[in-house]
C-alpha cells in the first residue's frame, strides 16, 4: 500500500526538480561559448555592428560570443539556420531590417519572421546615404534628382543583393524619384562598393557604416541622407526631406533574436548584457565614428524589438508589393 504514496512523492520530487533545474540552469547561463549568427558577409555593415556589441557582451557574460557569418539568400539562410537551432541561448541572430522585409520579399520563406524567434532587443538604427561615383556630374542633390530623372535608362544603381539594405533604400529612391534605374545586384556590400569606387556603376544607397570612410576620403560623392535630421558626422549634407523627397526616409535598424522557445530568463539576461554593451563609452564612440548611435536601454528589450518588427513588416509590405520585385 506504500507504493502509490511513494510514486506520488517521487512524481512530486521530479516535477519540483525539473522546474528547479530549469530555473537554476537559466540562472547559471551562460556556461560556454555563444555563437552570434550574422546572415551577411564578413566586413559588411551588419557584421561591423555585430562585432562591436559581441565583444562587450562577451565581457559582461563571462563567455565569448563568436560571430559566424552565414551569408546568402538575402539574409534568409542564416536566419533560417537560427530558427532551426536548439533554443538554449547558445545560438543567437543579429539581423537588420531585412528580418521585416523578408516576410514579403520571399513568398515561400521556410520560417515565419515574426513567430519563429524570440526577442532580445534593438541594437542601433544606421542612417543611409545616397552616394555616387566620385566623378558623377551633378553638384548637389537638387541637380542629382533632375539628372537621374532625365537619364534613368542610362544610369546604374548598385546594391548588395535582393533584400540587402542598399537594395531596400535603392527601391525607395527609385519610387521617390519615379525613375526606374538599371539595378545591378552584387553578392555583398564589398563587391558593390568596389565597383562604385571604380566607376563601373553610377549610384548606390547604403549605410553610413559602409560609406563614411569613402565619403571622407573623397573616393565617392555623397548627396543626401535618408534621416529626418542632418547627421552630426556630415552636417553639410542635406536630408532627402529637405530636398523635397520625404518618402525617402529609412534607417537600417538591427536587432538580436534567439530561436523560438528560448527561456525568458535567458532572453532577459542577453537583453541586460546588450544594454550594458550599448552604454559602453567605447561602443558609443565607435558607432559615432560610423555615423550611428546605440539604441537607448528601453529599446534594447524583447518587447521593443517585437513591436519594431511588427510595425516594419506592416510598413514594407505595400512598398514591396507595389514594386512587384520578389526574391523567389
Amino acid at each position: 500500500m506504500a507504493y502509490p504514496k511513494l510514486a506520488a512523492a517521487l512524481a512530486a520530487v521530479v516535477a519540483f526538480g525539473g522546474t528547479f533545474g530549469s530555473g537554476a540552469w537559466a540562472q547559471d547561463y551562460p556556461t560556454r561559448q555563444i555563437t552570434m549568427v550574422v546572415p551577411f558577409s564578413a566586413g559588411g555593415p551588419t557584421d561591423t555592428v555585430a562585432r562591436l556589441v559581441a565583444e562587450k557582451m562577451s565581457s559582461d557574460l563571462g563567455q565569448q560570443i563568436v560571430v559566424e557569418n552565414v551569408g546568402g539568400a538575402g539574409g534568409t539562410l542564416g536566419a533560417g539556420n537560427v530558427a532551426k537551432a536548439e533554443p538554449d541561448g547558445y545560438t543567437v541572430l543579429l539581423h537588420h531590417i531585412g528580418m521585416a522585409t523578408s516576410a514579403t520579399l520571399y513568398r515561400k520563406l521556410a520560417y515565419d519572421p515574426l513567430n519563429a524567434f524570440d526577442y532580445v532587443g534593438l541594437v542601433t538604427e544606421v542612417p543611409m546615404v545616397v552616394v555616387a561615383r566620385k566623378d558623377f556630374e551633378p553638384a548637389d542633390f537638387a541637380g542629382f534628382t533632375e539628372y537621374v530623372k532625365a537619364n534613368a535608362d542610362k544610369l546604374t544603381l548598385a546594391n548588395a543583393g535582393i533584400g540587402s539594405a542598399s537594395h531596400l533604400c535603392g527601391m525607395l529612391l527609385m519610387q521617390a524619384l519615379e525613375a526606374p534605374l538599371v539595378t545591378v545586384p552584387y553578392k555583398g556590400t564589398g563587391p558593390a562598393m568596389t565597383d562604385l569606387l571604380g566607376g563601373q556603376t553610377d549610384i548606390m544607397c547604403d549605410q553610413t557604416t559602409n560609406t563614411t570612410q569613402q565619403i571622407k576620403g573623397g573616393t565617392i560623392k555623397a548627396y543626401a541622407t535618408t534621416t529626418a535630421e542632418r547627421l552630426p558626422l556630415f552636417p553639410d549634407l542635406p536630408t532627402a526631406t529637405e530636398a523635397g523627397l520625404p518618402a525617402l526616409q529609412v534607417g537600417i535598424w538591427h536587432g538580436i533574436y534567439t530561436p523560438k522557445g528560448t527561456a525568458p530568463e535567458i532572453n532577459e539576461r542577453l537583453s541586460q548584457s546588450l544594454q550594458k554593451a550599448l552604454a559602453d563609452e567605447g561602443v558609443v564612440k565607435a558607432m559615432a565614428d560610423l555615423g550611428t548611435a546605440p539604441e537607448p536601454a528601453e529599446n534594447a528589450t524583447p518587447a521593443a524589438l517585437k513591436a519594431k518588427l511588427e510595425s516594419e513588416i506592416a510598413r514594407w509590405k505595400p512598398v514591396i508589393e507595389s514594386a512587384g520585385v520578389y526574391a523567389d
